[in-house]
């Protein structure tokens, strides 16, 4: 009986400890994600303001400024995709 406790509790260590790597693997992959998601959450004033100064310019019609502004949005998501992955 007290080989097979001693047996348990070894592999009940094995096992915790095999695990360790993938939390650290996880905790890493969260903050990447967060990373991505703040450029992102960063991007939208940019973005806006991209389409303001361009109506405000009255260089090119409302279409036009909406297509800066999606392209600021895009290049913000481009960058997050290079964070996570």
């Amino acid at each position: 009986m007290p080989k097979l406790k001693s047996l348990f509790t070894a592999s009940v260590i094995a096992i915790s400890l095999a695990s360790l790597p993938g939390i650290s693997w996880a905790t890493d992959q969260s903050q990447q994600r967060q990373q991505a998601r703040d450029t992102r959450q960063q991007a939208r004033p940019d973005a806006r303001q991209t389409k303001q100064d361009c109506r405000a310019a009255d260089q090119k019609s409302n279409a036009g400024c909406r297509q800066d502004k999606r392209a600021t949005k895009q290049d913000a998501r481009k960058t997050g995709r290079d964070i996570k992955y």
